[in-house]
């Protein structure tokens, strides 16, 4: 119930986090806390199974989590998954890969290769802004 003590253990990499996180075992009033579920997504993108489900619609959480697996989609909230624009928001940030198309809706999935050149076109567009932004 500390919610340091669970941020602490969400942070952790361990052989265990490898199979579950320790947001599993959190209590559920942290489970619905937005920074612990960030933390412990970014530790390990399963966590996000364990989230609250009012945080699997949080495009920042759920990119964070699909940024470590494509597949960590599968968890998040359908109305994410139905979101074209969301989706082309993770293939592009995972430089192109295309794990979270697969799985996106179906309806997203149509356009599989418009997605996914969309993707490209936004991964391009993101790492020159990322280039002029970075002091030389």
């Amino acid at each position: 119930r500390d919610r340091d003590v669970v941020l602490a253990a969400v942070k952790q990499k361990t052989q265990q986090s490898l199979y579950s996180s320790a947001l599993e075992f959190a209590d559920e009033s942290l489970k619905r806390d937005r920074d612990v579920v960030l933390a412990a997504v970014k530790t390990y993108y399963v966590a996000l199974i364990f989230a609250d489900a009012s945080l699997k619609c949080d495009r920042e959480i759920v990119l964070a989590a699909v940024a470590q697996r494509g597949s960590a989609l599968d968890f998040a909230d359908e109305s994410l998954r139905r979101d074209r624009d969301f989706i082309v928001s993770a293939v592009a940030q995972n430089g192109g890969d295309t794990e979270a198309l697969w799985h996106a809706d179906v309806s997203v999935k149509r356009d599989w290769n418009g997605v996914r050149q969309e993707a490209e076109q936004l991964a391009v567009s993101n790492k020159q802004a990322a280039a002029r932004a970075s002091p030389p």
